[in-house]
This record gives structure tokens, sequence and C-alpha cells, in this order.
């Protein structure tokens, strides 16, 4: 019974030591955890010169994305107006192109001309000159080209009778201009629309000893014989021009007794 009753004066005395205690706080002095708490709520508290502040910095963002927004447009269209420019550029380029190859068709053409025309003007120089009948002045000189069926073929040595007939020769073709220019010339003048057909030419390779040689007795130096050619396969072996496409490549060997057409070449007389 005693150790019943020192048990509850025990527990009574020490509820009201709880009592007293939080008392004492709530009056006198509160907790650390409060004071914390105030100091947090201080600190959070905006002044009107923290909102003066902040409204500052906002109105300078806002000028500044203006100012952004402002340049982005001002490029933006600095990148169209490029673009048009560019575009322009462009299409003058173009249009220049097209009249480049205008004037280029233009000077072949006339080139063209002047060349055909040159052709048929006669020599002057003292005096006129002038070729016979059916023939061609062409680089001063007179040329017979049989392109009419009328005139039939030859054999080189009837060829070359012929052409004697009238105070000429076989052709003589000692220049890569005067190949190309004859190659020419046949070539705008036969009848694509038949067989290609050669011409004499006068060189020959009279002993068959691979030594070609001019009417005039001199020696071959440079010729435009096509692949595989001179082959010397006969004993009787003359040169005749084929007016192929690529002139370096247009003579042949041929024997002499086939019947082919040929080129004359004569000095024009003058008349005074």
């Amino acid at each position: 019974m005693e150790r019943t009753g020192a048990s509850n004066h025990d527990f009574d005395g020490g509820l009201n030591t709880l009592i007293c205690q939080e008392d004492l706080y709530d009056e006198e002095h509160p907790p650390y955890q409060n004071k914390q708490q105030d100091n947090k709520l201080k600190d959070t508290h905006l002044t009107i010169a923290d909102t003066e502040n902040i409204a500052n910095e906002l109105n300078k963002l806002q000028e500044t994305y203006k100012t952004a927004i402002e340049t982005m447009n001002g490029a933006n269209k600095e990148l169209d107006s490029e673009k048009s420019r560019q575009a322009q550029t462009n299409w003058e380029l173009e249009h220049q192109t097209r009249r480049k190859d205008d004037y280029e068709k233009q000077i072949n053409t006339i080139t063209r001309d002047i060349e055909s025309m040159r052709l048929h003007l006669p020599l002057i120089s003292n005096g006129c000159r002038h070729c016979p009948p059916g023939w061609i002045l062409m680089n001063f000189m007179c040329y017979y080209f049989p392109f009419s069926d009328t005139g039939g073929v030859k054999t080189w040595q009837k060829a070359r009778d012929f052409c004697q007939t009238y105070g000429g020769d076989l052709i003589v073709i000692d220049s890569k201009d005067k190949e190309n220019s004859t190659v020419n010339y046949l070539r705008n003048h036969i009848d694509h629309s038949k067989p290609l057909s050669g011409f004499w030419i006068g060189l020959r390779d009279l002993q068959n000893d691979g030594i070609w040689k001019w009417l005039d007795g001199t020696v071959l130096v440079e010729g435009y014989w096509d692949d595989n050619e001179p082959n010397n396969v006969n004993s009787d072996n003359c040169a005749a021009l084929n007016p192929s496409e690529n002139f370096f490549k247009a003579w042949k060997d041929v024997f002499c007794g086939v019947m082919m057409k040929w080129i004359c070449e004569k000095a024009p007389t003058s008349m005074n």
C-alpha cells in the first residue's frame, strides 16, 4: 500500500512540473524554432524598393526582347532582298549565256558565208584573174570537182589527162590548211545520200617501194592517211582522198586502174 501512494505522488508532481515548463516557455522564453520562423518571414518580405527594382529589370528585358525582334525582322528583310538580287543575277546570267550562244552561232554562220564568198571571188592582182567554166577559185587557185554524174569516173591516169587538157594537173596537197579546206569543200557539196567515194589526187608510189611522191617529183613529207594506210598491196599504187569528217585520216592507197572521181588544180589566168 505504501508503494502505491508514493507512486501517485510522484506522478502528480511530474505532471505539475511539465505544465509549469510549458507556461514558462510561452510567456518568457520562446523555443528556438519560433525565432527561425520569424526570421524567415522577415526575409521574404518585399520592400517598395525591391518591387521597383524588379519592375525596372522587367522593363529592361522587354526592351531587349523588342530590340532583338526588330533586329531579327531587319535581318529577314535583308535576306529576302538578297534572295531577290540573287534571283535577278541568275536570270541575267542565263540571259547573257543565251546571247553568247546566239553570237557564236552567228559568228560561225558569217564565217562560213565569208569563206564561201571568198572561194567565188576573183583574184585581183595585176588585173582580173578567172577560172575556166565549171572550175572554182579557192585559195588563189582554180579547182575542178566532178560532182555531177555526167562527169563520170576515170582511172588515175585518165583523170590526170583530163586535168592537163585544161592546163592543170591533179591536186597537190602539201599543207594541213589545204587538206582541211579541200576536205571541207567536198563534204559541203557531195551528195551524202550516196555511197562515199574517193577522189584521185596527184600522189603515187610509182616504184612500189613505199616512197610516195607528188607529180613534180617531191617526196611526201606529211601524209593524212586513214588507219592501216598506205598498205602497198598493189603493184601500182595511187592516192585517193576520201572526204571523211576527220581530215587527218582522209587518204587511202588505191590501185591506179580503179575508176574514181578526181580533183584538178591549176593557176587562174589573167585578164588585163
